[in-house]
């Protein structure tokens, strides 16, 4: 992130930004930052610069690309949490959705979705009527479907109604934060249980 506030400072500088390559491929096929490189080079869009502010362009380019293929959770200002009445937009980094039955809720967490998901008795409604779950990237708030993330359980990151799954698009994303954040393990959504949840509020069976 600050590689590429530098680089958008440089770019301002000494680079004719509509010059400046535009970057293919999506999330999991964006060019690599040599590759970049090598492309702001070629275009001559900037002056001569050290290795390391074309670095730091590059990082600049590649970042502006991820952010417009990244598809975010689209939550209105009133939408509220259906489990703890929370307004969902003001924590966009842990946006949660559920569509069934044609309307769709939100949730401020993946705690909460599976809390509105698991217990049946509290949230009655037909399951097999639900057309859409996504969650919310943690690095890059890209809205991924739910039953493909991978979820690290209970690390030392809280979420807005505290101990969190906090969800991954790729393994080797989960497997980063879980040792940086001491995470209990990964998980995936089939594998998330009640035990977990309501350990997660601290209630346990």
């Amino acid at each position: 992130m600050k590689l590429a506030q530098k680089g958008e400072r440089i770019s301002n500088i000494m680079c004719e930004k509509d010059k400046l390559p535009k970057v293919t491929g999506t999330m999991e096929k964006a060019e690599e930052v040599e590759e970049v490189m090598e492309k702001i080079k070629t275009s001559k869009a900037c002056s001569p610069l050290s290795k390391s502010k074309l670095e730091a362009v590059a990082y600049y380019v590649k970042k502006g690309r991820m952010k417009a293929v990244v598809k975010r959770i689209d939550v209105s200002p009133d939408a509220k949490c259906p489990v703890c009445g929370m307004f969902v937009s003001k924590y966009p980094k842990w946006a949660a959705t559920m569509e069934h039955d044609g309307k769709k809720y939100y949730f401020d967490g993946v705690k909460d979705m599976m809390k509105y998901y698991i217990f049946d008795g509290d949230f009655p409604y037909d399951r097999t009527h639900i057309s859409q779950m996504q969650v919310s990237d943690y690095y890059t708030l890209e809205a991924i479907p739910a039953k493909e993330a991978f979820y690290v359980l209970d690390p030392d990151v809280f979420g807005p109604m505290g101990h969190e799954l906090v969800p991954f698009k790729s393994q080797k994303s989960a497997q980063t934060f879980m040792l940086e954040h001491h995470g209990k393990k990964i998980v995936k959504f089939d594998k998330i249980t009640d035990t977990m949840v309501m350990a997660l509020d601290g209630i346990m069976q």
